[in-house]
């Protein structure tokens, strides 16, 4: 699929940021784009017409971005469409349900079209990518552990994995429970978030380090957390690499090859 291929539905409720947004998305080419301006609307519209991407506002006249990304995603017809944030909210609490939500970008207002058009891309590189291809490596046979407390984020970042060819995924709700996992089984790479109840992704990476079976085993860490000490502190006990909720996929898959090469 290419950009200008893209069913897009923009949902704004002003009419003027409508008109602008359009005409900053026009030279990109988009062949279908729809626009509404309430949670309700979009939602009739993307299950009538099942946009590509939806890319949205975040205060909405019927509540908020967060609100219909929440629904997108307990609806199995459109659980896997592909949602960009556009705002101009800087509020960690704000933003934390879109991330943990699996968006695709977010977008700050107010944005220029290379902004726009580097969202896009990241976008149609998420929705598209293919499976790693390593030299004496079987991707498919590689068994990963996935540990959040959000089940979106579990079943988005599990979505994206399968995309680039992990079939076997395990999934536990905090860091407790990896812990667990951990001591049955055996995996070759380890997706965490940082901020969970019980024991959170310092604590697991600092676990699997120094007193589990497995010190040596690839950790990645997908976070929203904006402690710049405490994620100091991750890095120093033994992270293979951090990326931010969202990420580019195509950031995960150069770490991968790097990884498994």
């Amino acid at each position: 699929m290419f950009l200008e291929d893209l069913n897009l539905l923009l949902v704004e409720p002003s009419m003027t940021q409508q008109r602008i947004l359009k005409e900053q998305l026009e030279p990109l080419r988009l062949r279908k784009i729809h626009s509404v301006s309430t949670i309700h609307a979009a939602f009739e519209h993307i299950l009538q017409h099942d946009p590509n991407v939806v890319l949205s506002a975040m205060h909405l006249p019927d509540g908020k971005g967060s609100e219909l990304l929440s629904q997108m995603r307990a609806n199995e017809s459109c659980a896997s469409t592909a949602f960009i944030l556009i705002s101009s909210e800087t509020r960690f609490a704000e933003l934390e349900p879109i991330r943990q939500g699996g968006t695709a970008a977010i977008v700050t207002k107010p944005c220029t079209e290379d902004d726009l058009r580097r969202a896009l891309m990241d976008t149609l590189d998420l929705m598209s990518s293919d499976a790693l291809s390593l030299d004496n490596y079987h991707i498919e046979e590689t068994r990963c552990l996935v540990v959040d407390d959000s089940k979106t984020a579990r079943m988005f970042i599990s979505r994206v994995l399968r995309q680039l060819g992990i079939e076997q995924i395990v999934q536990a709700t905090d860091g407790q429970e990896a812990v667990d996992l951990l001591a049955a089984q055996f995996f070759d790479l380890i997706v965490t978030d940082y901020n969970m109840p019980n024991l959170d992704g310092g604590q697991l990476v600092e676990y699997i380090r120094t007193a589990s079976s497995q010190p040596q085993v690839p950790i990645l860490m997908v976070t929203s957390a904006q402690q710049g000490a405490r994620m100091a502190g991750v890095l120093r006990a033994g992270v293979t690499a951090m990326f931010d909720k969202p990420f580019a996929i195509e950031d995960v898959r150069r770490t991968l090859e790097n990884i498994f090469s």
